[in-house]
């Protein structure tokens, strides 16, 4: 009796091969498949913001008075 429980303890260690955790797997691949379908939606979206331009193509000149919103440090 004591041979087979030897032999039950020593037979998972001795297959030398190691793989992560079925419920780590599990966890990453739920985690690609959240990123991928967020990504898709936002691609679906495409820019949400007035006025929002690609930066891809002509970079023309930038908007002339581009102060900060009034900020024209005289303050009396």
């Amino acid at each position: 009796m004591t041979e087979e429980q030897q032999s039950a303890v020593q037979a998972p260690a001795s297959t030398g091969r190691w793989g992560p955790p079925p419920a780590l797997t599990g966890f990453v691949v739920l985690l690609l498949a959240m990123f991928s379908l967020a990504y898709g939606v936002g691609a679906a979206a495409g820019p949400v913001a007035p006025g929002m331009r690609s930066t891809v193509g002509d970079a023309g000149p930038a908007e002339p008075g581009g102060n900060m919103g009034g900020m024209n440090g005289g303050g009396r």
